[in-house]
């Protein structure tokens, strides 16, 4: 074998790189187990500590250091269904966007084609901007859209006689900078929480926003924090000197108001002004007097203010302190941020400060400070103390360069903002005061005035990057149209599920490893051997590319590994059964083990390709836990054809240089199905009859039961309920029908203490006076099944009617383009179309008999048989090991027709051949993920029970149809003519029935 030492080098190399990557989990967990047991069940006190350590260094490599919030940056993240928390999705309100772009016209047509295209969104997939424009022209408007559009404000992008295709390109573009911006701004209020490793992005094509929220225990907060529109403002500001007075003054006060606080405190404080002794240093960058400054400035333990919060001082001439200009009063640790609000929040202090004095972070760190906000002075105007200029006056903004190159922001506004501009920045430019730009009460920018601008057209310059004033850009144009966003879909999961959960898919990982070992070793002896010490380095990798890869660990994920380890043999399986053929055929062992893996390799690479595109549809098409199960599926994949090619060859090359005697079976397994000889293309039409009753009867039960579907497939909401005693299940369906005036699903999940609840009451409403009155309802019928019997909600979810449309659009897409898909692979791969068609027709048949299963058998079985999104993920997952079976046969039977002489056999004899001769790796490799999948089915928790059982019944029927149905189809297909390339009409064979 050539190449031994690259991939010997290429394992080690990689094995680092992945505890590497893993070291940060097992950092991160000893730090939060330190808090843990510092806070004794104190959450408060824990979440303190956390806060406390953030800046701190708790990994020092030599090379390179990180602080807690780095290394938890760089963990493994733990999904919310296994840690607990919230998970919410936000819609954009496009129909409030596209009202004020056109100055909320009183055109009845326009407002009706509005209304409509939000009524259609819900059940539509296209944008709401695509259904206006739609919507506008067929009911039949004469009125031209750009009259509504080519406004004062608009008018550089869109003008009178503009037409509708430039209209929606101008709507849309819109669409995306407020959506954009509303993912700053939701941003910027989740940091501001304190929560630690959220998740937020864009889902692309949509005006909506997935947010997810570990940890988090007070949904009503989140639900208020994340809800409402965030509104630019323009504010002057006080001068660092007319402000500092006033901040030593409440330092002043607290010092002797907090003289009774407890010692802990004191202590915690003291550690604090260790880091605040540096002040001076840290600002000017010189040396410092500490006695001259500390007097200066009055940092100690007397001064519980200056000791989170660093003035904004410099050491001027003579080594004496100076204040520095600006609007910039201080500076403070991310970490002590929230100390140093409660502290202004303070009645005493509050009493200190002007009414018309704010004090604001700033949105972002700098970058010479990347741990710390600056604290901002805004002067309130007017009676209302509030800003002097609001964002609906600017027209345009945009990212530019100055006459030295240096990144600056391009503002415009309209006539009456401008006038309004020039008195503010005549009068600021007087003392070169600033003006804050501030969204959501978080300053942007505060850049001082150098002139009076009479024309609305400004440069906001600074130390800025290009990627800082692309953001501020973007923050401006979006700031003149305030849009509102909305909850539409919200999972709640208790941290009870959640550890749970974990235990289960522990369970279920190690006993999973623990049966693959041993059918291994039982089956292939020393060979099994091998075959596991490639699954352990496997999942060693696979845990470590996750870490990698930033990727969040969910219980599909853990599933995802668990279904690896099991098709991790398969590649082992086609080997072993190769070198078994050749040893049969009198080869040595190392000649059979070189011809082995030579063989073996087509079929590997067919079969694993197939999977990993239907792994790439998966990440495509979901969301949420499924996106962590195709991640896993993918790189499992990809890992699996390095261990198993490569890790494995390297073992049985050392072997066989040190005489160790390898072995690939027992004596009872050594002639396991080795001579099957069974006549499929002979009986095919017995088993065809089969297929198509079960196949009418699924259909049968499809058209006329139906299914049941889960909440993100009909929206609603679903409450996972625990009592503390068995429950009668009709009597808490009977309840809830009541109160709801509705039919209420009631499913027993889990243990018969256990329910699942789903209801569509309010389904088209997401506000929280809904959410709060179905909770009510819903304790309400609950509480009235027995009052001695106590109950408590677990998780809860929420799926708005749009929100479940568009799952149900992607779901039967991506079911639709994975067949494609692996029909077009194939068609590439074996140049014949009868071996496309005959994968396509194995692959329908299994996706109708497990949905008629999944129909037939719902409410017999003790389970949930919701189809929902994890189903779907099954079913695909399901279409590509049928294809993995199927392609193994295809490649055996096209391997059997290039023979020289395959035109001289019958091709019934050749299809005969071609499945018996791979009869044992099929049954081998469903067996071991039949195991690890009824594994994953008995301890792998009552969320993934439907899911693995779908696969597991799934993997059953799969393997039946690439025997049965798969190849007998191809020989159908080409009756009249032979599969070998170049055949002519004069060698075409015989085909006997």
């Amino acid at each position: 074998m050539q190449g031994k030492g690259l991939i010997k080098l290429l394992v080690i190399v990689v094995s680092l790189a992945c505890l590497y990557s893993l070291s940060f989990t097992w950092v991160t967990r000893n730090v939060e187990r330190d808090a843990e047991n510092f806070a004794k069940g104190d959450l408060a006190k824990e979440k303190s500590y956390l806060d406390s350590m953030a800046g701190e260094v708790v990994y020092n490599l030599g090379f390179a250091k990180y602080t807690y919030r780095e290394a938890k940056a760089n963990e493994l993240a733990l999904g919310l269904d296994l840690k607990g928390g919230m998970n919410v999705t936000m819609e954009i309100s496009l129909d409030e966007l596209i009202r004020n772009l056109a100055n909320n016209p009183k055109d009845e047509k326009f407002n009706k084609a509005l209304e409509q295209a939000v009524a259609k969104s819900k059940t539509s997939a296209k944008t709401v901007v695509a259904l206006f424009m739609e919507e506008y022209k067929s009911i039949g408007a004469t009125t031209p859209l750009s009259t509504f559009f080519s406004t004062k404000d608009n008018a550089a992008l869109i003008k009178p006689g503009d037409s509708d295709s430039k209209v929606e390109s101008f709507l849309q573009k819109e669409a995306d900078n407020a959506i954009q911006n509303s993912y700053k701004v939701l941003r910027t209020r989740i940091d501001k929480f304190g929560v630690a490793s959220p998740n937020i992005q864009i889902q692309q094509g949509t005006n909506r926003i997935l947010i997810e929220l570990p940890g988090v225990k007070d949904e009503s907060r989140v639900r208020n924090l994340l809800q409402g529109s965030a509104k630019l403002e323009f504010y002057e500001t006080y001068t660092n000197q007319e402000v500092y007075p006033i901040l030593e003054n409440i330092d002043k006060t607290l010092a002797s108001t907090l003289k009774a606080a407890p010692a802990a405190t004191t202590n915690a404080a003291a550690d604090t002004s260790k880091k605040s002794d540096d002040l001076l240093s840290n600002l000017t960058g010189g040396k410092k007097d500490a006695k001259k400054d500390s007097a200066a400035v009055n940092l100690g333990q007397k001064n519980p203010l200056f000791e989170v919060l660093r003035p904004a001082v410099y050491m001027g001439e003579n080594q004496q302190m100076a204040l520095m200009p600006g609007s910039m009063v201080g500076i403070a640790s991310l970490k002590d941020t929230a100390k140093v609000n409660a502290y202004l929040q303070r009645p005493e202090v509050k009493s200190i400060l002007p009414g018309n004095l704010k004090l604001l972070w700033s949105v972002k760190p700098e970058q010479k400070t990347p741990e710390q906000l600056s604290l901002y002075a805004i002067k309130g105007s007017g009676q209302d103390n509030g800003a002097v200029l609001t964002g609906d006056v600017i027209t345009d903004a945009k990212e530019d360069f100055d006459q030295k190159n240096q990144p600056v922001v391009g503002m415009q506004m309209n006539s009456e903002g401008a006038r309004e501009w020039k008195k503010i920045t005549a009068k600021a430019a007087q003392n070169r005061d600033a003006i804050a730009i501030v969204l959501d009460n978080v300053v942007y920018s505060a850049p001082s005035v150098n002139g009076e601008i009479p024309n609305g057209s400004s440069s906001i310059s600074g130390s800025f990057t290009v990627e800082d004033t692309k953001d501020l850009a973007n923050v401006l144009k979006a700031g003149r149209l305030p849009t509102t966003a909305k909850i539409v879909e919200e999972a709640v999961v208790g941290p009870t599920l959640g550890q749970a959960a974990i235990d289960a898919g522990v369970n279920s990982a190690v006993i999973g490893i623990i049966v693959v070992m041993i059918f291994m070793i039982a089956y292939y002896n020393t060979a099994g051997i091998v075959a596991n010490i490639a699954v352990l380095l496997n999942v060693f990798i696979i845990m470590g590319v996750l870490a990698s890869l930033n990727a969040v660990l969910t219980l599909p994920g853990i599933a995802g590994i668990v279904l690896t380890m099991g098709t991790a043999v398969d590649a082992n399986v086609l080997i072993y059964e190769r070198i078994r053929e050749e040893l049969g055929l009198g080869k040595s062992i190392r000649q059979a083990v070189a011809d082995g893996y030579k063989h073996a390799l087509p079929s590997i690479l067919d079969s694993q390709i197939t999977t990993f595109l239907i792994g790439i549809i998966l990440f495509l098409f979901g969301s949420g836990p499924i996106l962590g199960f195709a991640t896993t599926l993918m790189v499992g994949i990809i890992t699996s054809l390095f261990t198993a090619i490569l890790v494995t060859r390297v073992i049985f090359e050392w072997m066989l240089a040190k005489d160790f005697k390898i072995k690939v079976s027992f004596p009872w397994s050594a002639n396991t199905l080795h001579n099957a000889n069974f006549k499929f293309v002979q009986k095919r039409k017995i088993f065809y009859a089969i297929s198509i009753v079960a196949v009418l009867i699924s259909a049968a039960s499809i058209f006329t039961k139906g299914f049941s579907l889960g909440v993100d497939f009909q929206g609603g909401r679903t409450y996972t309920v625990r009592y503390d005693k068995p429950v009668d299940l009709e009597a808490v369906r009977t309840n809830l029908d009541d109160i709801f005036k509705k039919t209420t699903e009631v499913k027993v999940f889990g243990a018969a203490n256990q329910l699942r609840i789903t209801t569509t009451y309010h389904i088209e409403e997401t506000s929280d006076t809904a959410d709060k009155e179905v909770l009510d309802k819903l304790n309400q019928g609950l509480s009235k099944v027995d009052a001695s019997n106590k109950h408590e909600i677990l998780s809860s979810q929420k799926v708005g009617p749009s929100i479940a449309t568009d799952i149900k659009s992607r779901a039967t897409s991506s079911a639709i383009f994975s067949i494609i898909i692996v029909a077009a692979y194939i068609l590439i791969r074996f140049h014949k179309w009868e071996y496309s068609v005959g994968a396509a027709i194995a692959t329908i048949h299994d996706a109708i008999i497990l949905l008629g299963l999944f129909s037939i058998l719902d409410g017999i079985v003790p389970f949930s048989l919701d189809i929902d999104q994890h189903f779907v993920a099954a079913i695909l997952t399901v279409i590509a090991y049928s294809v993995n079976d199927t392609v193994v046969v295809f490649d055996r039977l096209r391997e059997f027709v290039s023979k020289p002489n395959a035109h001289n056999e019958d091709l019934g004899d050749v299809v005969n051949h071609a499945i018996n001769s791979t009869l044992s790796r099929t049954i081998i490799t469903s067996l071991t993920i039949v195991f690890v999948l009824a594994v994953l089915f008995i301890f792998g928790g009552e969320v993934i029970r439907g899911f693995s059982f779908a696969i597991l019944i799934g993997v059953i029927v799969g393997t039946y149809s690439s025997i049965i149905l798969a190849a007998p189809s191809v020989y159908d297909l080409r009756k009249g003519k032979h599969l070998a390339e170049g055949n002519t009409a004069k060698k075409a064979e015989v085909v006997r029935p």
